[in-house]
């Protein structure tokens, strides 16, 4: 079970939900400035502390020690959002232990001592933010945390001081996109403390229309009107969006039907599929999956498309470091196999 695989409230729209706690320890320096003797107390710390709650448990963590995985590892990792880029550039200090669905992680050495996230599919925040309080409530009554009784939980960004928590929601909005009215809405849900990032968060792009929508803000609101802050917008978005495609598909009708069964056609027979025109092509599949054009393939299907067309995913296939070129046919040679395994289904 994972984010990817598993079905999830208006998973047309909405990839996953996704709630991030940072907490550092006191007495011990922030990452920035930790000595590596200390980062492994700290890894050492939260592992005696999940041992005591979690042994021969259903919800068992495994540690990760980061300097221990390849690259390629450590690439698939990130590609799974389950971990971040930032956690892999502290390699010689960093930790990541995961529970059994992968649904939640604890990143330590990162930015902050402690980060630890819950992640579900489909639109459910307070669901993921239930399961992540209940975790953190443990790792805390283990641990000693930083805390002012003014400003909160104290982490090495000021902009993460307060709850210390970012809520995100990944959703895919490509009618939004099409009749340009993304800018707009991105503009007034900067206005209420919220903003959008691409695939892989801060930094990256908007591969295939999707965008993570997350709080700015985390100091002054409760974790509860932070994470309603968010819901609420997030709705109004993703209904937008089909209302969006609803008027794409009335005005276009044909057209656009022969665009997304061309989008499969290519994924099903392409020979080289570059990064850029593979999440394009896998996006507008994702919208004809959402308006019900091809029987036998899942929004499900297209997660699991979508991940196992990532380079390290395909690295990790193949056993070896790829170049763009052998990617680039790897992921057409991947996506083909995996197309007609769903339509033989």
């Amino acid at each position: 079970m994972s984010w990817i695989d598993e079905k999830g409230p208006n998973n047309d729209i909405v990839l996953s939900s996704r709630i991030r706690l940072a907490r550092n320890i006191s007495d011990y320096p922030f990452p920035p400035v930790i000595g590596e003797d200390q980062a492994q107390e700290i890894i050492s710390m939260v592992k005696a502390g999940l041992d005591l709650e979690f042994m021969d448990g259903e919800d068992n963590f495994d540690l990760l020690r980061i300097k221990d995985l390849s690259p390629i590892d450590r690439q698939v990792l990130v590609e799974r959002h389950l971990a971040s880029r930032d956690l892999m550039k502290q390699a010689k200090i960093s930790a990541l232990f995961v529970n059994e669905d992968q649904l939640v992680t604890i990143m330590v050495n990162e930015e902050d001592h402690i980060r630890l996230q819950g992640i579900l599919p489909g639109f459910q925040l307070f669901e993921a933010w239930e399961m992540l309080d209940q975790i953190d409530d443990i790792v805390e009554g283990r641990l000693d945390y930083c805390f002012d009784s003014r400003l909160g939980y104290l982490t090495t960004c000021p902009t993460n001081v307060g709850t210390g928590l970012r809520a995100s929601v990944m959703m895919h909005l490509p009618a939004l996109t099409a009749t340009k009215q993304i800018t707009p809405v991105l503009q007034t849900i900067s206005k209420i403390g919220l903003t959008a990032r691409g695939l892989y968060g801060e930094g990256s792009e908007a591969l295939g229309n999707i965008y993570q929508i997350s709080n700015q803000i985390t100091l002054g609101p409760s974790e509860e009107d932070i994470i309603n802050n968010l819901l609420v917008a997030s709705q109004r978005i993703f209904e937008r969006e089909r209302q969006a495609q609803e008027a794409l598909l009335k005005v276009k009708g044909s057209q656009l039907e022969d665009v997304l069964w061309r989008a499969l056609g290519t994924l099903s027979h392409a020979r080289l599929l570059d990064l850029k025109e593979f999440m394009s092509l896998l996006s507008q599949l994702r919208l004809g999956v959402g308006l019900g054009m091809f029987s036998g393939i899942r929004v499900e299907d297209v997660n699991d498309l979508m991940i196992l067309g990532q380079a390290g995913a395909l690295k990790k296939r193949a056993q070896s470091n790829l170049d763009r070129d052998q990617i680039s046919s790897a992921r057409a040679k991947a996506v083909r196999a995996k197309i007609r395994a769903i339509m033989d289904k």
